[in-house]
Order: C-alpha cells, then structure tokens, then sequence
C-alpha cells in the first residue's frame, strides 16, 4: 500500500482564483468588498496639484525678487516717448545700473518714482489693493503707479541748459544739441527756460516733446522740476514686447561734444 502523500494536480488558474478570494475581505454586513485601488490615485492628483502649486509659487517668488533687485518691466502707457518707445511697449529696466556708484548720464532713458517732483505726496490707499497691483506693475501685467515716469536724462548735476539758440537748438553748457530722438516735427520745446541743475538732481524730457509733460511743466513747482537721483529706479535698456519690437534702448551719442559741468555749476546767474 502506497503510504507516500499523492500531490493533487490544479488547474493554474485556481491560484489566481484563490488569491483575487483572498484579496476580498467581508464587511459588516458579510458581504465581500475589495479593496478600494482609487485612493492612491487620488492622493497621487492631490500631491500632483500641490507640487504645481508649490513650483509656481517659487517661480512668482523669484519673479518678483528678480523686478525687485535687477530687472523689472514696464507698461508704457503714454506717448510721451515716442519714437523711442510706444504705448504698449513692454520695456525691461536694469535696476543694477546706478547701484555700483554709476549715476545717470546725459542721454539715458530713465524710469524714475516722481512723488515729490513731479507729483504730490497722496495718502495711502488700500494696503491690499495696493499689493497686488505692485505685484502686477513688477511682472508688467499692469501700468506702472502713476508716480512712475519714464524720461531722457537731458542735464546733470551742475548742467547749465537752455532752450532755445538763435537756431531752435536745446544748448547744454552752451554746446547745441542735435536730438535726434526727438519725435519728427517737433521742436525741443515751446517752453522757454534757462536752467542749472542742482547736486543730486537730474533735468529730464520726454522724446515726444508736444506730448510730454516732464521738468519743463513743474518749473514753478518746489524742486524746479529736477528729479532726485535716489528717486530713480533704473536705466530702460530693453524694449521686450510687442515680439516684433524686440530691441535694446538706442543709446545716444547726441551729448558726446557736450562738456562736464563746471565745479560749483554756472554760478546764480542762470534762472528757472
């Protein structure tokens, strides 16, 4: 008699049939319920969508550090710079320009906060509001605050300049200025004045001179229309957007023959 255990043949397909019972577990009621296999996958869409949302935060981060300290852009609302730059023009603006003890020079197209030149201190509106446009105007999806100006540095510190010559020239430092910059047909300003720029301040002009208002119009203000050195924010060098105007900032060689402001400026004898 055969004592040896006989091993029973099954069908392979019996393993899996056990294994896919074993998997079943009975619930309360006794009846059998898998496994539920979409929580993974949830929580996997879940750690998907913050992980998104985590890089975009970094990148807006970054974004906005990277306006705040180096490179910022602009919304040119106004044709007040026109040809040099048009409305719509999204312009970058190098904010390390005048930060390694380099100043402003004849000839630069500046962006410069205005409060207290070219415009008057106003009262602090909604801190929230005020944010979030800030946030906007850095990342160029808004127009810049209205204190915001951009212009052409046309004098400098001690600069004594004049419109207009016997020939409708602007003069600085007595030397005629051929602004070739300034928008075809018009003059370099209706506006007569005799002025010398003080320390620390900058005379500036739109391109667009009919179509300007910038140091000519706040003559009679306090401060003479000169614009404080710290006010400025930085040097236009790029012209980003529209694609088709994708361009750095021409600079200028119209200020070339013009030479260095006397020490101590031209004396009391200029006026503004």
């Amino acid at each position: 008699m055969d004592t040896e255990a006989q091993h029973t043949e099954r069908d392979p397909s019996s393993d899996t049939e056990e294994g896919s019972r074993s998997a079943r577990v009975p619930d309360d009621s006794g009846r059998a319920s898998e496994d539920s296999a979409s929580g993974p996958e949830e929580s996997g869409g879940a750690s998907s969508w913050r992980r998104t949302a985590l890089v975009g935060g970094v990148f807006v981060t970054f974004l906005l550090l990277l306006s705040h300290f180096v490179i910022q852009p602009f919304l040119i609302p106004s044709r007040s710079m026109e040809p040099t730059l048009q409305v719509g023009d999204r312009i970058l603006v190098n904010k390390l320009a005048y930060r390694f003890g380099s100043e402003p020079a004849r000839g630069d197209v500046v962006v410069f906060d205005g409060t207290g030149s070219f415009v008057r201190e106003q009262p602090a509106g909604n801190p929230v509001t005020g944010l979030l446009h800030d946030g906007a105007a850095a990342l160029g999806l808004a127009e810049p605050d209205e204190t915001d100006f951009v212009k052409r540095v046309v004098g400098v510190a001690g600069d004594r300049v004049v419109c207009c010559d016997k020939d409708g020239r602007l003069t600085v430092n007595g030397v005629p200025v051929q602004e070739w910059y300034v928008k075809l047909g018009d003059r370099p300003s209706s506006v007569p004045f005799d002025i010398v720029v003080p320390q620390d301040r900058l005379w500036v002009m739109g391109d667009h001179r009919s179509q300007s208002s910038d140091s000519r119009d706040h003559l009679g203000d306090p401060g003479g229309g000169m614009v404080p050195v710290d006010k400025v924010i930085g040097r236009a060098d790029w012209i980003a957007w529209p694609f088709g105007r994708w361009s750095t900032v021409q600079e200028t060689d119209a200020f070339d023959a013009v030479p260095a402001a006397p020490a101590g400026g031209h004396g009391a004898g200029a006026h503004g």
